[in-house]
């Protein structure tokens, strides 16, 4: 672990991106995560999907985020693609698969976030609905949902057992894999938060708490783990 502030990696993504006088394919991540992270006390660290990624060589890490993005490709999970269904994004699935494993083998502190919960739940052997209605109501406009947390889960301690988050998906969990417990739910049933048992923290979410950057429990509680030896 870090003597000082944590360091905690987060997962980017491949885009074309114009900045100065540029229009390049780059490695980008939305600025929330950042400021979260910074303002929970620990340090970001931009992982992005490419390179080799293992245990050893996240082993200087002491947290991970598996950040929001694009669909899953549903072959990993034995699926065919749905009509809805965005374009597969391999690049990510690979090394985010990687991450997530890695970081369990190591007992990392992780928290997966929109696309990064259903990652987790795809990487330990769960699959997905390619597509719900009602929780992604337009391009770049977030669904305020209230959702219901379990009672005795980490998420309930850190959030309490009802609070409203911000949606923006179109898929969700569908079979939950082996070792997660569903934590949280949306009034309509769609899962909203797992935990993987036994696990020092390892918590998804549906929601997008990186866009509430006055709002910073679950990046504290990501941090405050990363901070206790394993």
């Amino acid at each position: 672990m870090s003597a000082s502030k944590p360091l905690v990696g987060i997962s980017t993504y491949l885009e074309r991106t114009r900045f100065g006088h540029w229009d390049v394919e780059a490695a980008v991540l939305y600025r929330g995560y950042l400021d979260c992270v910074v303002r929970a006390g620990g340090n970001p660290v931009m992982l992005p999907p490419v390179g080799t990624w293992d245990a050893e060589s996240i082993a200087f890490l002491d947290a991970l985020v598996i950040a929001g993005g694009a669909d899953i490709d549903p072959a990993t999970y034995g699926a065919e693609k749905h009509e809805k269904t965005g374009e597969p994004r391999r690049d990510r699935d690979e090394t985010e698969f990687a991450l997530v494993g890695a970081a369990l083998k190591l007992d990392l502190p992780v928290l997966g976030v929109c696309r990064g919960m259903q990652v987790l739940n795809v990487a330990l052997g769960g699959t997905l609905h390619q597509h719900v209605e009602g929780h992604n109501p337009a391009p770049a406009v977030f669904e305020h949902t209230e959702i219901a947390i379990a009672e005795g889960t980490a998420l309930h301690g850190i959030l309490g057992g009802r609070t409203t988050v911000q949606c923006h998906h179109h898929q969700s969990l569908d079979r939950i894999a082996d070792g997660l417990g569903v934590t949280a739910q949306a009034p309509d049933g769609t899962v909203e938060a797992v935990e993987l048992e036994g696990a020092r923290f390892v918590v998804g979410v549906q929601s997008h708490p990186e866009q509430d950057i006055e709002d910073l429990r679950l990046f504290e509680a990501l941090v405050s783990a990363a901070r206790r030896e394993a």
